[in-house]
């Protein structure tokens, strides 16, 4: 069994009570936005289409929807919904544009903060980099009901920065037996590393309702037994070729194809988590983004 020994600290992350030169307390703000990271241990598991389809359904049920393309270095958002921004994340990040003047309009009126493409530095930012950003990230989302993450594949400090800022981690897996074992090893350093106690599954591209059960078996088996992590099973999507027909044409299967099999799973889906309430306390009882930023203990 594996135990929390010394040489596997947990990365402290305290809670930062200022916002620096804009002089305003987090204890004078609050957010009512429900804050979903959805994260996959490797990449090609459907996570960016997952994220696009929920934010439409979410957006369908009369939810205000803003879907951040976390993916800094490689964002595919808006090729996925066929729209060509002017201007996206890494603009913000050089400080030549706010948050606010790089929103897109995207299918079913959700909003839209697209990343840039293959600009390396932009994965690996700075703490001050961060710090800003979220800055301008949270003055943003008071008018948002949903903010849906969608983060890189893998393990990497910004994929874990924002996984760790949200209220709810959703870790999205397919049945192949590699993406499974990346799941498992995404939930490890967030077990070990990060000190989180629960995340949610989402299994994608099933070919019945009982294989996805069949991938959620398998993975508490392992975390229950060498992981200090709960897992709440969220569902499953069916594997439907239309996703690939919408995808072809930059259009989401939700909005192209809404009686197939993958919206019905889509929309299912939002209304189970739009009639639930997180299953754990948002991440302190302030501004959400800070007491999970700073780190003080290096990886």
């Amino acid at each position: 069994m594996i135990v929390k020994d010394p040489s596997k600290k947990v990365i402290p992350l305290p809670r930062r009570d200022g916002l620096g030169d804009a002089g305003e307390t987090s204890r004078q703000r609050k957010t009512h936005a429900r804050v979903i990271a959805i994260t996959s241990g490797k990449g090609g598991v459907g996570k960016t289409n997952i994220v696009a389809n929920l934010g439409f359904a979410f957006s369908n049920l009369g939810k205000k929807v803003l879907v951040l393309d976390a993916d800094l270095g490689l964002g595919n958002m808006d090729v996925l919904l066929g729209i060509a921004p002017k201007f996206n994340i890494s603009h913000v990040i050089r400080g030549e544009k706010s948050i606010a003047d790089i929103l897109e309009k995207g299918p079913g009126k959700m909003r839209i903060l697209p990343a840039s493409s293959g600009i390396q530095e932009l994965t690996h930012l700075t703490n001050d980099q961060k710090v800003q950003f979220l800055t301008d990230l949270d003055r943003l989302i008071d008018d948002v009901d949903i903010l849906l993450i969608d983060t890189a594949a893998g393990i990497s400090t910004n994929v874990m920065d924002f996984n760790v800022m949200a209220h709810e981690i959703v870790v999205v897996v397919s049945p192949e037996p590699t993406s499974i074992t990346d799941a498992y090893a995404l939930m490890k350093v967030l077990s070990l590393k990060y000190a989180e106690k629960s995340c949610k599954l989402l299994v994608n591209m099933v070919a019945s309702a009982r294989e996805g059960e069949d991938v959620f078996r398998q993975l508490v088996l392992v975390t229950d037994r060498f992981l200090d992590i709960h897992i709440d099973y969220l569902g499953s999507v069916l594997y439907d070729d239309k996703v690939t027909r919408g995808v072809k044409r930059q259009r989401l299967v939700s909005d192209l194809y809404p009686d197939s099999k993958a919206s019905r799973c889509f929309m299912d889906l939002a209304r189970r988590m739009a009639m639930t309430k997180p299953s754990s306390r948002p991440k302190g009882n302030t501004n959400f983004f800070w007491h999970h930023l700073v780190r003080t203990t290096p990886m």
